[in-house]
């Protein structure tokens, strides 16, 4: 059923969006290492966060958590929710670059050593189940007001800034086919709808990078001697 699904996914995403191989790498080997690596290099490269909400990036990392804690607490097999504990290292880093890239690397450090433990008590015997299931069920909203604020940040701005054209595009191919192997391998139906919910945002997303394509933020004026 999975080489089924395979084939009229690689036909719709190939030719649109993704080259064969990178098809092949995140979806055929599921190596999702490398999927918000160009964000992070486009980052460091430019040594500018312009254009990235960090609520938006905050949000997204809330519903990345969620989906890790609440596959970890159900015994799902790994390879339907490994690619959430990849991202979620991504994410995080962006998260502490966009607050080191304004100045506020102290709070980055502190954001990041409160997150360590929020998620080490999630993920111990002190968290019910029933608080699991709420953080999974809170990822459609949270995916949804994330995907809003970057793409009002777009709209503001009239530019996408450092926003990655790789990284968005590889995640809305990667939630697309996440819908069909959430169905197949856990069943799960909040699963499948988180992951719904997450390719129709990331999509906005993508459609605001190709409409600004050409846009370019505007040279910052020096000040007058």
């Amino acid at each position: 059923m999975a080489a089924e699904a395979d084939g009229p996914l690689k036909r719709l995403l190939v030719p649109i969006l993704l080259p064969e191989k990178c098809y092949d790498q995140l979806f055929v080997q599921w190596d999702l290492l490398h999927v918000k690596l160009p964000q992070v290099f486009k980052i460091l490269g430019a040594k500018s966060a312009e254009g990235l909400s960090l609520q938006s990036v905050m949000l997204e990392l809330v519903a990345l958590t969620g989906t890790m804690v609440y596959s970890i607490t159900n015994n799902f097999p790994f390879s339907s929710w490994g690619e959430a504990l990849f991202l979620m290292l991504q994410t995080i880093t962006i998260c502490f670059l966009v607050m080191h890239y304004r100045g506020q690397t102290v709070k980055g450090v502190a954001f990041l050593a409160c997150y360590g433990l929020v998620l080490l008590v999630l993920l111990s015997p002190l968290t019910p189940l029933t608080v699991v299931t709420l953080l999974q069920a809170s990822n459609v909203p949270a995916v949804v007001v994330g995907r809003l604020l970057q793409a009002a940040t777009n709209y503001h701005n009239g530019h996408t800034g450092q926003l990655s054209a790789i990284t968005v595009f590889l995640l809305f191919g990667g939630s697309l086919a996440r819908i069909f192997t959430s169905i197949q391998e856990t069943g799960d139906p909040l699963m499948a709808g988180t992951f719904v919910v997450s390719s129709l945002c990331n999509g906005l997303i993508a459609a605001q990078l190709l409409f600004y394509w050409n846009a370019k933020p505007p040279h910052k004026q020096k000040k007058a001697q």
